[in-house]
This record gives C-alpha cells, sequence and structure tokens, in this order.
C-alpha cells in the first residue's frame, strides 16, 4: 500500500472510530436526557402512541382517552374538566403537562420502569401504563366547587389525622379537555384561556396567596400561649381600646366598636375579632417568636410538594413594632396561601400536630399492585396540646356565639375564624373573605378547612368571611363527614 492511501485508510478509521464513541456517548450518556426531551416530537409520539393510565378520585377515574387521528393517536380527555383542573392540571399534545399529568407522566404514560416486565425492559418496549389514586373525596370537591360558583377563590379540605387532602377547588377553572389535541379548535381554547383576565389556569389554592386577614389571629393565639404570654384564652389581656400604634399617632379601632375587646380574654377576641387585642399581642411577643410559630404551621416553606408544589407563604422580617402590630392581624405583608390556612386549622384540630400534606395516595401499575403509597408523616409538632386544646374551645365559640355562625352542624363539634383581608391601594379594592375551620364528629372523624373569596358579586358591605366563605367550609365539611352519619 503506497504511503498516500495508508494515510487516508487511518484517517477512514479514525473518523469510523470516533463516530462510534460519539454514538455510544449519546446512546449512553445523552439518551435519557434526548429521549426526555420535550422538543423531542418521537416522546410525543410514544406516550400519545397508547390510551394513558387514569388519575382517580373516590375509586372512579376523571381522565380518559380518545383516539385522534395522525402520529398522536390518542388524547387526553376529562371528566368534569373544570371540577377537578386544579387537581390534574392538563395533558395536551400541544402545550405540555402541569401539576398530577407532568409529576406522575412516567406512570400514566407506561415509561416508568416499575411497570416493566422482564421482556419489556430489554426492548424498551411501552408497557402496560399505571394509574394514579388520589386522596380527594368527589363529594367534598364538588361541595367546594359548587359552593365557590361563580365566585373568583379557592378552598382546601384536610384530614388533620393524616394530612391527606380531600378537596382542593379553585374558580374559576377551565376544561383541560379543550386544548388536549392539536386541532384548530384546541388551538383557539388555548389562546382564549392565556388572555382571560380572570386567569381561569391559576391554581388559587396552591399557587395564589393572599392576605389572611383576622384568620391569622389563631396563630398569634397560639404563639402567646406557646410562649407564656397568656397561660389560657380565658385569662384577660392588657389590651386598650383603641391602640396607638408604636411610633405613631395613629390609633387602630375595631371594626365593631362596640365589642368588648378592652382588655378582652383570648375566647372573647376571636369571637369579636378585635384587632386591638392581636395587634398588641404579636408587639408583645415581638416578631421573632411570632416568625417562629408561623414557621412551625409551614409559612416560609418554598419546598412544600404534596406532590404540587405550592407557593411560599410568608410571614415577613425586618418589621417595626407598628408593622408587626398590624401583622398580628394578617395584614402588612404577611401572605398565605389557602393550602397554608388549611394547614393552621389542620394542626390545631390534631392537637397541636401538623400533618404534612398530600394529595397522591398512591400509584398502581394499573391493577391492584401498588408501585408507592404515600406514607402519612409528622411535618412539625406545631403546638403543644394544652395550646390546640384551649385554641379548638375558642373556635368552638366563634362558631357557636360570634362571627362564625353560619358553619353550624347539628350533632357535629365545629369551631372556626372568619376573616376580612384589606387589599388594593388604601384598601380601595374588596376586601378578601376568609373562613378556617374544623369539625370533629368523634371516633377520629376530623377535617380542617380553608375558603378564601376573592371576589363576588355581592356589595362591599356585605362582603364578610362568615356570610361569604362559611357557608361553603359548612357543606364541605358536612361531605367530609357524611360517612360518619353526621
Amino acid at each position: 500500500m503506497n504511503k498516500p492511501l495508508r494515510k487516508a485508510s487511518v484517517f477512514s478509521l479514525l473518523l469510523v472510530l470516533a463516530l462510534l464513541i460519539w454514538v455510544t456517548h449519546v446512546q449512553l450518556a445523552r439518551g435519557d436526557s434526548l429521549r426526555d426531551n420535550t422538543h423531542n416530537a418521537r416522546v410525543a409520539i410514544s406516550e400519545y402512541a397508547g390510551p394513558l393510565g387514569d388519575i382517580m378520585a373516590g375509586g372512579k377515574p376523571v381522565t380518559g382517552s380518545a383516539t385522534t387521528h395522525g402520529n398522536l393517536k390518542y388524547k387526553r380527555t376529562y371528566t368534569d374538566g373544570e371540577l377537578w383542573a386544579p387537581v390534574t392540571g392538563y395533558a395536551s399534545q400541544s402545550y405540555g403537562s402541569t401539576q398530577l399529568e407532568a409529576l406522575e407522566r412516567q406512570v400514566l404514560a407506561g415509561s416508568d420502569s416499575r411497570l416493566k416486565n422482564p421482556l419489556e425492559a430489554v426492548t424498551r418496549e411501552r408497557s402496560k401504563p399505571g394509574d394514579v389514586i388520589t386522596t380527594i373525596n368527589p363529594a367534598v370537591q364538588k361541595a367546594a366547587y359548587e359552593g365557590l360558583g361563580n365566585k373568583t377563590g379557592a378552598a382546601v379540605a384536610i384530614d388533620p389525622t393524616t394530612g391527606a387532602v380531600l378537596g382542593l377547588a379553585s374558580t374559576p377553572s377551565y376544561d383541560p379537555g379543550t386544548f388536549a389535541g392539536t386541532s384548530k379548535a384546541d388551538q383557539k381554547a388555548w389562546v382564549a384561556l392565556q388572555k382571560d383576565e380572570k386567569q381561569p389556569m391559576l391554581n388559587r389554592a396552591l399557587r395564589q396567596t393572599y392576605p389572611p386577614g383576622s384568620t391569622f389571629k389563631v396563630l398569634v393565639a397560639a404563639a402567646a400561649l406557646e410562649n407564656g404570654l397568656y397561660s389560657s384564652v380565658d385569662e384577660p389581656t392588657k389590651s386598650p381600646d383603641p391602640y396607638r400604634l408604636p411610633g405613631t399617632v395613629t390609633d387602630m379601632h375595631n371594626e365593631n366598636r362596640s365589642a368588648p375587646c378592652e382588655n378582652a380574654t383570648i375566647r372573647t377576641a376571636l369571637q369579636y375579632s378585635c384587632n386591638t387585642v392581636f395587634a398588641k399581642m404579636a408587639v408583645d411577643l415581638g416578631q421573632t417568636k411570632v416568625a417562629a410559630q408561623a414557621e412551625k404551621l409551614g409559612f416560609d416553606d418554598s419546598k412544600l410538594d404534596i406532590p404540587v408544589r405550592a407557593a411560599k407563604s410568608v410571614y415577613p422580617s425586618g418589621m417595626d413594632d407598628s408593622q408587626t402590630a398590624l401583622s398580628g392581624m394578617g395584614q402588612f405583608d404577611v401572605t398565605a396561601t389557602p393550602l397554608q390556612m388549611a394547614m393552621v386549622s389542620s394542626a390545631i384540630a390534631n392537637d397541636g400536630k401538623l400533618m404534612t400534606p398530600y394529595e397522591v395516595d398512591r400509584t398502581t401499575d394499573g391493577s391492584a399492585s401498588a408501585l408507592d403509597r404515600t406514607r402519612a408523616k409528622t411535618y412539625s409538632q406545631a403546638m403543644s396540646r394544652h395550646t390546640a386544646s384551649e385554641l379548638q374551645s375558642a373556635m368552638r365559640t366563634v362558631v357557636d356565639q360570634g362571627t362564625g355562625t353560619n358553619a353550624k352542624i347539628p350533632g357535629v363539634t365545629v369551631g372556626g375564624k372568619t376573616g376580612t383581608a384589606q387589599h388594593g391601594e388604601n384598601n380601595s379594592a374588596n376586601p378578601y373573605a376568609w373562613f378556617i375551620s374544623y369539625a370533629d364528629a368523634g371516633g377520629g372523624h376530623k377535617v380542617a378547612v380553608a375558603v378564601v373569596v376573592e371576589d363576588s358579586d355581592a356589595a362591599r358591605a356585605d362582603i364578610s368571611g362568615g356570610g361569604l366563605a362559611g357557608p361553603i367550609a359548612k357543606s364541605m365539611m358536612k361531605a367530609a363527614l357524611a360517612d360518619t352519619g353526621s
């Protein structure tokens, strides 16, 4: 072989060797990332080559699959899509997926390695898809959704003993099935949703934060009892009425000027929702102690996954005393999701122990065999049993004799706290109406609820937590406890 030909042969061999090395690298080192890349059309073709697994609630699927035309043979369908969208999220051939549809995608699409038999593991063939079994109680979900109706708002119900989320509603909502495919109608539906000023695709239960208003007062009361500022909810506080905000010439008054708020007990202050009592209480405690109590209940946690991640609820830092006073009544820069306030109520109902909330009970292989199961776990010992018992009693007074009477359920122990949170520049916008509560039917049957109504057709003077949010919470609690005969 002459010298030029030998050089060409060696060069060609090196090119072939380099190509083999690159192909091996792509297949082994980058195979998974390329296969899972959302821009890889083969991913969508594979996912929609057969029916997807289902998301289940109450033993029945709330999702399905239907045949289509083209490379994507099946598309996602939804039963009562607007009802379930805050739980399921969406799965769209054009726009990807969110929430459980995204987080449990491998199970639902049959690509999870745990679904494969030995032959499928070798051939990498699509396995029979699995299902996602949620903790949601359909009756509670329906009560929340119908109760909110045409109002803008959200509602969450939790089993305090386990942390299982029983209801998760957000309104206005949307039907994920309207843009699940690739047609012009699907595209039109998607564009309309993106332009909708009411933001129907925003999951207000998990992803929207609001000033919690007077519902935050139960947390301040917990901090006062936990830190020994007061020994019981029936001990008189040191609370002037009106209360001069520290470092200012501004006097804080109560909504009800005739309410017995001067030196009121915590029980009376919650019953009449005395701003002056809890503003001064927060100052007496100091923001550090209030913040510590808030953190035990889930505030300032940026990694709260249920498994969908919730927005961080915030108790602010760096406040002066007058700002700390305003924080004591759930104003200034305090913000909370409806999930967060349901967690507050849940900890009180569960004798001080806060369980980590979750909305997926288990995933299965499409039959009865579980791939994994969520185990109930403690988030924190948020307060002592004594403090929780005191607050349970005071919250019962709110429902029995105070601003929360709309939440009464015959034969069931119910405690609650109303809230009307100011927002907008100089309180120019309609206030948010809040209600947090718990119900105990005995025998370990409990439920904790939080409801916020962001906007409604009620006149400003008629907006109140007890009037707007209380009846919704009541219907959710009744639905949750229905199997106990309550």
